[in-house]
């Protein structure tokens, strides 16, 4: 005989459904429900900063912030309650995000004006990929993502050979123009290499001296071939990638997403989808 699921896990897989699936009707309604709820919720953050609108109307964003929070609350509650490993989805990408779009309401009782950092939950807008079922884009984000982590080294010593010449050229800097020249400190020239490297160019400091401005324009130069480097290093690497479709189908006990159509168990935990 079939061993029958249990209540709870039968409700436990029905919550499961709806809040992280996309491809039945409910899971589809909830999702577009919360993207909703999302907006209006950012809007009121937006709305409240605005000190006109806050004197007008400043009761009914703080109301509307309230309830959005106490909803946004249940449903990282419910969330946690249907994965069969809660702590995994809570530090996942997404569960970090969730967890912070409740916390400033909450910090604000304590510490006053950090509410404002509600327009974090802008971020769970990017669920729509999955709501609005634009698998491609889903698939693309998972080739990035692969790209970046497969030309994370690249990166860093990339980057250490960009700090390592801003040191250098910041300290040339200190001792060609020294400090009736604005450059007073070597750290305050390593600011100004930085600047100059990556074409920014505040203006708030500039070599004043004929080796200074040679040496000025070397950094400049320099920054424009630089920017280009890191670019190359993931635009290299994504061309690698396979595009391989995937579904918005997510892992029941790791809410783990992003697997190919047609997979049988989850890429990250092994669990039956």
């Amino acid at each position: 005989m079939v061993a029958r699921k249990k209540p709870e896990s039968r409700l436990r897989a029905r919550l499961h459904e709806i809040i992280f699936e996309a491809d039945t009707r409910a899971g589809k309604f909830f999702d577009l429900a919360l993207l909703w709820a999302i907006l209006i919720s950012v809007l009121a953050v937006m709305l409240e900063s605005v000190t006109a609108i806050r004197v007008r109307y400043g009761s009914l964003l703080t109301l509307i912030e309230w309830v959005s929070t106490v909803l946004f609350t249940i449903e990282y509650i419910l969330r946690l309650i249907c994965i069969g490993r809660p702590m995994r989805y809570a530090t996942s990408f997404f569960g970090v995000v969730d967890l912070l779009a409740i916390i400033p309401t909450y910090l604000s009782l304590f510490f006053p004006g950090s509410h404002y950092l509600l327009v974090i939950r802008i971020l769970r807008v990017l669920r729509i990929f999955r709501v609005l079922k634009l698998v491609q884009f889903l698939n693309e984000a998972n080739i990035m993502a692969r790209a970046m982590r497969a030309s994370s080294r690249r990166i860093a010593v990339f980057f250490s050979v960009v700090i390592t010449l801003v040191v250098i050229f910041g300290s040339v800097m200190y001792l060609i123009e020294g400090e009736t020249n604005g450059f007073t400190s070597i750290p305050r020239s390593i600011y100004w290499a930085i600047v100059t490297m990556t074409t920014v160019g505040y203006g708030d400091i500039s070599p004043q001296t004929a080796v200074g401005q040679a040496v000025a324009s070397v950094v400049m130069m320099l920054g424009f071939a630089i920017i280009a480097v890191p670019t190359g290093i993931v635009a290299s690497e994504m061309s690698r990638e396979s595009n391989r479709p995937v579904s918005t189908q997510s892992c029941p006990e790791c809410a783990s997403e992003g697997h190919e159509h047609g997979s049988r168990h989850c890429k990250d935990c092994g669990a039956l989808l």
